[in-house]
């Protein structure tokens, strides 16, 4: 089965905003980034236990923290930044997750040796806890080419790597090179398409990241995460300081949340999926 997560914060930035449009879109996971534009890593523990409940009341489940982890210089104080790594292992216990989305740190291309050694010891902190990280191939990170991707895989064991056609697209990978390089080393899938030659971030199928080509390429029980970054939305500066380009417009950003699952469901209606649900859970079965 396939199931679907989301970021839900692109469809409203309360609490409430997401669960609505998750329930209406028969969606029963989300990757939590950010509640009333407060980041998840900054969430206190207190306030993350009333999300915990309220998300769980309505039937959503946390599949992965979408943390920040990795997006800070490579020459930061790390001793300091292990407090806030450890803070983000906490809310995993709270949300009940067992995934981390992080990155590789910015300004490190001539500073391999020290991108792996800080990944080591974040996933060795991580493991110890149960926790799996997974990276991101994020544009302006170390690890966003083909090439240094696969220098991460060898080189840091028990990373996992999420999947972002989109981003691949951005730094001049081609989405037959890394579908080849990386499906199936990939722990899970974020659904983001684009229009390489113009750089406009399209619904899925709209654009060059083969998005159905990943659907019909699965064969066993995976997550994909919609990130669809269709309008601007709540603390978007603060995850990316680079201008959004969109081809459609949409006048809120419900509406353009709404779209980006029907988009995606009708790439899996066409490669012969059905909704369904396992154990009270929203999925797609062939």
């Amino acid at each position: 089965m396939i199931f679907l997560s989301a970021f839900a914060d692109e469809a409203g930035a309360s609490l409430a905003e997401q669960i609505s449009a998750l329930k209406k879109n028969q969606i029963s996971y989300i990757e939590i980034r950010s509640i009333d534009d407060v980041n998840v890593a900054d969430f206190t523990l207190e306030k993350a236990k009333e999300y915990a409940k309220t998300l769980l009341d309505n039937g959503i489940y946390v599949y992965s923290i979408g943390s920040p982890i990795g997006k800070v210089d490579i020459d930061c104080d790390f001793k300091e930044y292990l407090v806030k790594f450890n803070h983000v292992l906490d809310l995993c216990d709270v949300f009940s997750c067992k995934r981390i989305r992080m990155f590789s740190f910015f300004n490190s291309l001539e500073k391999p040796d020290k991108v792996v050694d800080y990944l080591k010891r974040l996933v060795k902190i991580a493991t110890e806890r149960g926790i799996k990280l997974c990276h991101e191939n994020e544009k302006g990170i170390f690890g966003d080419t083909i090439e240094r991707v696969k220098y991460l895989m060898e080189n840091v064991e028990g990373l996992g790597f999420v999947y972002d056609p989109a981003n691949y697209l951005q730094v001049g990978e081609k989405a037959e090179d890394t579908l080849r390089e990386f499906f199936d080393k990939t722990e899970y899938f974020h659904i983001k398409d684009v229009i390489a030659e113009t750089e406009e971030i399209v619904p899925a199928g709209y654009g060059d990241g083969q998005i159905e080509k990943i659907i019909s390429l699965i064969s066993k029980d995976t997550i994909c995460t919609l990130e669809p970054h269709l309008k601007e939305f709540g603390g978007y500066k603060d995850i990316d300081d680079t201008e959004l380009k969109n081809k459609f417009t949409f006048n809120s950003n419900a509406e353009s949340f709404d779209f980006a699952v029907k988009s995606m469901e009708k790439i899996l209606e066409n490669q012969g999926y059905k909704k369904t649900t396992r154990n009270g859970v929203f999925g797609w079965e062939k």
